[in-house]
């Protein structure tokens, strides 16, 4: 994307990349500039995600890996990622500017996952929008969790956002 984009600039989701075993459901809001770009999840250098489930998973190099690689870890630990806003339009890469918000299909993804053990949402407005989709009963009967954001904008200590992000390992 053109860092000169403006308000009507039209973003859209990546694909989701989940597996018929997905236990643990990540769910962002929508990707930034720099993963839009790349056609990947969490690109841009800053972010810190990737370096966050390397501490997680026990694979300390899983940042510096290709995407191809980290996909592949994240499907041997039965891990898959989405986001909750299928389009919008966005000036920039801060979920503050988001307008005109289509949601994701995540109800229709969801009975597609049968060992989906909990849904982890990647900050607030992720949160805020994935949990509006999602019926009571449905976020009755699995675990999910609302954590800090890993993008460089959340200027929580990298030790932080890894300590709130452990729970996940116990799913």
């Amino acid at each position: 994307m053109a860092k000169t984009d403006n308000i009507n600039t039209q973003h859209h989701s990546l694909p989701p990349v989940v597996y018929r075993n997905t236990r643990v459901l990540v769910l962002g809001s929508l990707p930034g500039r720099a993963s839009l770009a790349a056609q990947a999840y969490y690109a841009h250098p800053r972010n810190h995600f990737w370096r966050i489930f390397g501490v997680l998973l026990e694979e300390p190099d899983l940042a510096e890996r290709s995407y191809a690689q980290r996909l592949r870890v994240f499907k041997r630990h039965h891990i898959g990622l989405w986001d909750v806003v299928g389009q919008a339009q966005r000036q920039g890469s801060l979920d503050q500017n988001l307008k005109n918000i289509t949601p994701n299909p995540l109800a229709e993804l969801l009975p597609q996952l049968p060992q989906l053990e909990a849904i982890a949402f990647n900050g607030q407005t992720a949160a805020r929008i994935g949990q509006r989709q999602l019926s009571a009963t449905f976020l009755k009967s699995i675990a999910f969790y609302i954590m800090p954001s890993t993008s460089p904008a959340n200027t929580m200590l990298f030790t932080e956002k890894v300590a709130a992000w452990k729970v996940l390992i116990k799913c």
